[in-house]
């Protein structure tokens, strides 16, 4: 078994990638200093080392430095932020393998991972241990290889509220808990649902996922349980439904406030009784899954207007799982970027290494309401339509290059001129004090209602007719 050590003063990041290497074949061993990391060294024979830039006590550039002189056969790939990409590409010229950016990514961590074990930089024989038979090289490579498959891009951002995300998942994911993910479309929920299954127990069964969204009434229950052949016009063949096809594993269901409400009587039967029987069919299925849903609308809202079920709803929201639109993610905007311009300059053959001042600043601007998908196909545009090494305003779209910070002018009415004027009324200080947090609050989420109502702890009708009193539209 090859051995990795991990040397991050970020303790959930070492956490978070121990137990994703551990669970695709790796002995890993985790460091929070340099320190400790070289004397974990001195006592172990490692393959590979993954070590962070910047570190408490020492950084990137030391560490290698003694590595290479100490243990010339170990590997290193450098962590890094964007803004010291410069210095990573040195220090693989001084002898490191390579160097992945944050937010990091299983995908590429395991395939950066699983090439420099295979390169002269690490081959470092394995100690004698006892073979298990469950981790052979053939058996870890089609684990791998199926878990690769079912891994997509979550995100190690470095801002607080994706750091809150990540404590959310590695919470969550081991339980058996559903969960309704909730975030505006394109902030990456179907990979927030793929990272609880990787870190979860059922991560070497199947994770099904399925667009309720472009789902008809008609064709619904065929999908969702499946149909004999012949037990109905046009059933040619027999299919297997979503159910059945991830049963062991994870279901994971976007889009769901879109399903009808005949549906969704029958989704509650299933899952209350966690039994599937195909159309035409009199057998019954025991089904063991787990069921993850996501939404951009609000399922509250929908129970009230009697579009989705009270019961259902509660089913399902054993855990939720808030994703913030990638505008409230300023920490993680340029890491993001630079990220996608590491994929695009991979597809496409190009070396951009950079982002004009202008572009940076619009970038940290632009409200991004296509969110971390918008972003990449951004990115992967301005990539194409760069000559040089560095994305100018030029290659951005329009809508990007001509965004203008919005103001929002407002005129207070009467009654509010009233309440500023006498202000040792209790009434009226309450009245003002409710007025200046709707505005502050709607300021810091750039005027996204749906989002300020939420963290006001009040329905949009509310908020719209408060908003309608201090004259905001």
């Amino acid at each position: 078994m090859k051995k990795i050590l991990i040397i991050d003063d970020e303790v959930n990041v070492a956490l978070l990638l121990s137990k994703f290497l551990a669970r695709n074949g790796f002995d890993v061993t985790t460091a929070s200093t340099g320190t400790i990391g070289m004397e974990y060294l001195k006592n172990g024979n490692y393959n590979l080392v993954l070590c962070d830039f910047r570190l408490e006590d020492t950084d990137g550039r030391e560490m290698l430095k003694n590595i290479k002189t100490q243990y010339p056969q170990t590997g290193v790939i450098i962590i890094t932020g964007y803004s010291d990409i410069k210095m990573a590409v040195e220090l693989i010229k001084m002898g490191a393998y390579d160097y992945i950016t944050k937010p990091l990514y299983p995908d590429e961590i395991l395939t950066t991972i699983t090439k420099a074990i295979e390169t002269h930089y690490a081959l470092v024989e394995d100690r004698p241990e006892t073979t298990n038979t469950n981790t052979n090289t053939s058996d870890r490579s089609s684990k791998e290889s199926k878990r690769q498959a079912l891994a997509n891009e979550f995100v190690l951002g470095t801002s607080k509220v994706s750091k809150d995300l990540m404590r959310q998942i590695e919470l969550v994911a081991p339980t058996n808990y559903s969960v309704i993910i909730l975030g505006e479309s394109g902030t990456g929920k179907e990979s927030v649902a793929k990272s609880i299954h990787i870190n979860s127990p059922r991560h070497n069964q199947p994770f099904i996922a399925m667009d309720c969204g472009s789902l008809t009434k008609e064709l619904a229950a065929s999908e969702f349980f499946g149909h004999e052949k012949g037990s109905f016009t046009g059933a040619l063949y027999t299919k297997i439904g979503h159910f059945e096809m991830a049963n062991g594993g994870t279901l994971f269901l976007d889009e769901v406030g879109n399903l009808s409400y005949e549906i969704q009587a029958a989704l509650l039967r299933t899952v209350q009784e966690r039994k599937v029987k195909r159309i035409g069919s009199t057998k019954e299925i025991s089904l063991d899954v787990r069921i993850i849903i996501a939404t951009n609308e609000n399922l509250v809202d929908g129970i009230q207007r009697g579009k989705f079920r009270e019961d259902l709803y509660h089913r399902f929201n054993e855990f939720s799982i808030y994703i913030p639109p990638l505008r409230e993610r300023g920490g993680d905007i340029m890491l993001l970027a630079h990220h996608f311009l590491k994929i695009a300059n991979h597809e496409l053959g190009r070396n951009v290494t950079n982002f004009s001042p202008e572009v940076i600043d619009s970038f940290m601007n632009y409200r991004w309401q296509g969110n971390i998908r918008e972003m990449k196909n951004v990115v992967r545009r301005a990539t194409l339509l760069t000559e040089g090494n560095e994305i100018t305003m030029k290659a951005l779209p329009l809508e990007i290059s001509n965004f203008k910070v919005p103001t929002y002018d407002y005129a207070p009415i009467a009654e509010l001129q009233e309440i500023k004027e006498n202000r040792h009324d209790l009434k009226n200080a309450a009245l003002e004090a409710e007025y200046e947090t709707i505005l502050k609050v709607l300021r810091e989420v750039n005027f996204n209602k749906t989002r300020a109502a939420e963290i006001l702890n009040i329905d949009r009708k509310t908020l719209y007719n408060k908003m309608k009193a201090i004259n905001i539209k």
